[in-house]
């Protein structure tokens, strides 16, 4: 709705609004002053006159009136509710509640319960912060609710999701760099390069040596052709394909796939590059919270004595 600036869209909410409870209003009036017509015989009617399937009649049965005082109730308690709090539009209500006065009253009451604590965490290295088991089921938590959706609830990733539980870091594995990874996120990109190794079969040669140099099956008269135009990709990955942690360019010697090492998928990635985005969480966790976050995480390829106990 943020983007309806016009005051018309109040008075449309309102109008709607005021009419809907107005016509239900009306409409149990209307049923209220409903009387049992009477017969020839001076009789009330017991039916209506309709008749279906030869012998199911339509009753001429008034609704009960407590029935009825139970929907007056319903509007008055709307109209109450609509003097009180928001919904008439731009009306703030006069108790003068909303959602985000009640989110930040949440997140006042969190941090004063458990700010100490993360406080405490704070001030400790990361490995020791990973050896804590209180920590590390802080941190579990927090990564079943914001790091699951991406990388699985058992952490291993899925395909253009990092596995977190291995040793295969795309920009390190390092304490400091996983925390810097959480609080600023990550933007990675692979740009397109079929234009630049040329015909489609280079970039086929191309493929079948990258899946060479990892010790997957290639086609050796491919992988021959391939390694003359694998010059394109020495500037990110090395001569030897072992990539880059500062500009996060991937291994390409090991048997990590982010997206899998088919010969399809490989000269997929080739011909149109590949970007993926980790949302940066330092402004919305806090750094506090990231520490005890990218301990667990770390702890996940760096298991302790203490973790694997737990694992089990």
């Amino acid at each position: 709705m943020a983007d309806f600036t016009s005051d018309i869209w109040d008075w449309y909410i309102v109008l709607i609004t005021v009419a809907s409870i107005a016509g239900c209003a009306i409409l149990l009036w209307s049923q209220s002053k409903h009387r049992v017509k009477l017969g020839a015989d001076g009789q009330p009617q017991k039916t209506t006159g309709h008749v279906w399937d030869e012998d199911l009649t339509e009753l001429n049965t008034p609704m009960p009136r407590w029935w009825m005082a139970l929907f007056y109730l319903t509007i008055l308690f709307a109209v109450a509710y609509l003097a009180l709090y928001p919904g008439l539009g731009s009306h703030k209500g006069k108790l003068g509640w909303n959602s985000t006065g009640e989110y930040k009253a949440e997140l006042k009451k969190a941090e004063q319960d458990f700010g100490p604590l993360f406080a405490r965490f704070a001030g400790q290295d990361i490995e020791r912060v990973a050896a804590d088991p209180q920590a590390r089921a802080i941190g579990e938590r927090m990564f079943m609710n914001y790091c699951a959706q991406c990388h699985g609830s058992d952490a291993r990733g899925n395909k253009g999701y990092p596995n977190l539980t291995d040793k295969d870091w795309l920009h390190g594995g390092e304490p400091a760099t996983i925390k810097a990874s959480i609080m600023a996120g990550r933007i990675g990109q692979m740009p397109p390069m079929g234009s630049a190794l040329g015909s489609d079969k280079d970039v086929e040669a191309v493929a079948h040596y990258v899946r060479n140099l990892s010790g997957l099956t290639a086609d050796p008269i491919k992988v021959v052709f391939g390694k003359p135009k694998y010059a394109a990709c020495v500037a990110c990955h090395g001569a030897a394909g072992t990539g880059n942690q500062a500009l996060g360019a991937p291994n390409l010697a090991d048997k990590v796939w982010l997206y899998g090492g088919s010969p399809e998928t490989v000269m997929e990635t080739i011909r149109k590059g590949r970007t993926n985005t980790m949302p940066a969480f330092g402004e919305f966790l806090g750094e506090a919270k990231v520490h005890v976050l990218a301990a667990y995480v770390w702890s996940l390829s760096n298991p302790t004595e203490d973790t694997r106990v737990v694992a089990k």
